[in-house]
C-alpha cells in the first residue's frame, strides 16, 4: 500500500479489525519511511461495475463518488455516517449481485433514491432535485406528494368539480 505522505511503498499493518457491519476490514498501517499512520479498508468485491452514463460514455463504477454525493444529500442532516457507509455496501452489493459487468447510472440513481427514501426524506428530495433534474416548483410538488402520499401537494384542499357531459342536439 503506498504512503499517501510520501508515496512509499514500504509500509507495514499495524492493526486490523472488521468493521462493525463485519463488510470491510479496517486496517491501521504506518509508513516505514516517513512514520505517517493512515487507516485502509479492504472489501470484498464481487465482480468489477461499469457505468453506462445517459450519454452512452462507460465509466469505472466509483464508491467514493457514490459517498461524495450522498454527503451532499446528507449535508447538515442528523444522519449517522456508519449509516451512510452501510447504505452504500448495500447499494454496492445490490449492484454487484445483478450479474452485470455494466450498470446504467439510471439503475444506481434508482438504487440510490429508493434507499434515501428510507433513510431521510430530506435528503431524498435534495438528490431527485439534481437526480431528475428539476426545473420549476412543480417539480418539488410532486415529489413532496409522492413522500406525503398524496397525488400533489398542489391538489391538496382543492375539490374537483365533476365534468358534465356536453348537450347533445
Amino acid at each position: 500500500m503506498r504512503c499517501p505522505s510520501c508515496g512509499s511503498l514500504d509500509t507495514q499493518v499495524k492493526d486490523s479489525r472488521p468493521t462493525e457491519d463485519s463488510a470491510a476490514i479496517r486496517r491501521r498501517r504506518v509508513c516505514l519511511t516517513c512514520g505517517f499512520r493512515f487507516t485502509t479498508f479492504e472489501r470484498v468485491q464481487l465482480r468489477e461495475l461499469v457505468v453506462i452514463k445517459r450519454n452512452g460514455r462507460r465509466a469505472p463504477f466509483d464508491r467514493d463518488k457514490l459517498i461524495r454525493s450522498l454527503q451532499i444529500a446528507l449535508r447538515k442532516r442528523p444522519v449517522d455516517p456508519e449509516r451512510v457507509e452501510r447504505m452504500v455496501s448495500k447499494i454496492v452489493r445490490e449492484l454487484e449481485s445483478q450479474g452485470e459487468t455494466e450498470v446504467s447510472s439510471e439503475t444506481i440513481g434508482e438504487a440510490v433514491m429508493a434507499q434515501l427514501r428510507e433513510l431521510d426524506d430530506v435528503a431524498y428530495v435534495r438528490f431527485a432535485s439534481v437526480y431528475r433534474n428539476f426545473r420549476e416548483p412543480k417539480d418539488f410538488e410532486t415529489v413532496l406528494g409522492e413522500l406525503s402520499g398524496e397525488e400533489a401537494v398542489a391538489d391538496a384542499g382543492t375539490e374537483k368539480v365533476p365534468e358534465t357531459a356536453p348537450e347533445q342536439k
